[in-house]
C-alpha cells in the first residue's frame, strides 16, 4: 500500500475506543492520586492539573461519541431515542 491509500476500517475499532477510554480513565486516576498527596511543588501540580483537564476532555469526547452512536442505533429501531441524565449515587462524590 502506498502512503496515500487508506487502510480499511477494522472490525474491532469500537473495542479499541473502549480500551482507549479505559486507559484515559486509569491515567486520570493516577493524576488525581498525585494531586491528592499535596506534596508536589506548584509547578508540578499545575502540570498534572493541566494533564488531568486534557484527559477529562478526551474522555468526555469519547463518551459523547458513544452516546450519539447509541441514539443513532435506537432511532434505527423505530423507537424514538430516549435519554435520561446519568445519576450518581451519594458514594460516588467521594
Amino acid at each position: 500500500m502506498s502512503g496515500s491509500e487508506k487502510s480499511p476500517p477494522r472490525a474491532n475499532e469500537g473495542v479499541v475506543t473502549a480500551e482507549r477510554f479505559d486507559e484515559i480513565l486509569l491515567r486520570l486516576r493516577g493524576v488525581v492520586d498525585k494531586l491528592e498527596t499535596g506534596n508536589l511543588p506548584l509547578e508540578d501540580s499545575l502540570k498534572f492539573f493541566e494533564e488531568g483537564i486534557d484527559l477529562c476532555r478526551r474522555g468526555a469526547s469519547i463518551l459523547d461519541s458513544a452516546e450519539r452512536k447509541v441514539e443513532v442505533l435506537l432511532s434505527g429501531s423505530g423507537e424514538a431515542p430516549r435519554t435520561t441524565p446519568f445519576e450518581t449515587s451519594p458514594n460516588d462524590a467521594d
